[in-house]
């Protein structure tokens, strides 16, 4: 076993979050550029600077991160004044903008802080990012040494986010417990993956338990307890999972390296990343049509059928047509499947042909019950 240095996300949450700002960024400088979306700045700005004011915290500027989760954009951030001033990055937004930035922190080693806009996935607590080609398709993963220093969660701002991308964000944490479960399967499993594992466990209830009340609350603007426990499932407990489960980097021996974070669920994404008509779906909306997959595929009844239930009453996907998939779409989503890492750390050896099978298998019980 090589040396580890373990990290694990800090954060602060709740509608004063901002509060905290100075107090957690003090050891670090005082110099700040906040980069993110447009529309996520322009709702976190006044908080933002709120939350500064009278304080050694200074905001340079706002930039945009560039759309997208590109190397492209986080070159091109790189040559900018404000990033080459700043003492320390402040990413805003949603999941491509953190993972731009944390990419960007790495390359020019100056400190990430994050600061969510929306409850859609948890990059921003994560030590990974996913790094997409221009035309939109999934390119790769981009690992860094440890998580943004700190994540500070407004749940108002969240609360005032918009639902659809709530929705998705609870599809894409629905993954979490089935695909780490399946992929330490037939595993030696060190400490720090079976403390990922451990958590994983505690990633669905919340979900099932609070999921309509929370995303309810969040179409109606509403900050509540049930809100807020789903926003901590989507950002952080998957997030405390995957810096537990995901141990690869130039720096650790072949041999010491895993990923157990996500497997065939997001394979569905990936796969569905290359097909046009799927564009138009949320990253979440897709994976929680792969959750069902996975537990067609592992045949998992009990659990295929009680996230089936789930999405339906959610109105999550339950059928290729849900996300634009077709049968004719099936190849070209597995041949993508296959090469990504999910698929190498999957249990056993998955085929292509088990894969489309169980996509088929779970649209027709999908149609079945619409």
């Amino acid at each position: 076993m090589s040396n580890q240095t373990i990290y694990l996300p800090n954060y602060t949450v709740g509608e004063n979050a901002y509060d905290k700002i100075s107090y957690i960024t003090a050891p670090y400088g005082n110099k700040a550029v906040v980069i993110g979306g447009e529309i996520a700045m322009s709702k976190a700005k006044h908080a933002l600077i709120d939350g500064v004011v009278n304080t050694p915290v200074s905001l340079l500027g706002f930039l945009w991160y560039g759309g997208n989760a590109t190397m492209e954009n986080v070159h091109r951030l790189q040559a900018e004044t404000l990033v080459q001033e700043a003492d320390m990055l402040f990413a805003v937004g949603g999941g491509r903008a953190c993972d731009t930035v944390k990419v960007l922190g790495a390359l020019l080693n100056k400190p990430v802080f994050t600061f969510p806009t929306l409850a859609s996935n948890c990059a921003a607590c994560t030590s990974l990012s996913v790094i997409y080609h221009e035309d939109g398709s999934f390119k790769d993963y981009s690992y860094q040494n440890h998580p943004p220093l700190h994540t500070f969660i407004n749940t108002k701002i969240i609360a005032e986010s918009p639902a659809a991308l709530f929705w998705a964000g609870i599809g894409d944490a629905l993954s979490k417990e089935y695909e780490v479960e399946y992929s330490c399967r037939e595993k030696n499993l060190s400490h720090l993956s079976l403390l990922g594992l451990g958590i994983a466990k505690t990633c669905t209830s919340p979900l099932l338990q609070h999921g309509e009340k929370a995303l309810d609350d969040c179409r109606n603007n509403r900050v509540s307890a049930e809100l807020e426990e789903v926003v901590l499932d989507i950002i952080m407990l998957t997030g405390i999972v995957s810096n537990c489960t995901v141990h690869i980097s130039d720096q650790i021996a072949p041999a010491d390296q895993y990923y157990y974070n996500s497997s065939l669920a997001h394979c569905v994404y990936y796969g569905s990343s290359l097909i046009p008509a799927c564009e138009s779906h949320l990253h979440g909306e897709i994976v929680a049509f792969g959750v069902l997959c996975l537990l067609k595929y592992d045949n998992n009844i009990d659990e295929f059928e009680r996230v089936l239930a789930f999405n339906k009453a959610l109105g999550l996907p339950t059928t290729m047509a849900d996300i634009g998939l077709t049968e004719a779409d099936l190849p070209v989503v597995a041949h993508k499947a296959a090469s990504v890492i999910e698929w190498r750390y999957a249990p056993g050896k998955p085929t292509k042909e088990k894969f489309i099978e169980a996509i088929v298998e779970t649209d027709r019980v999908g149609q079945a019950h619409k």
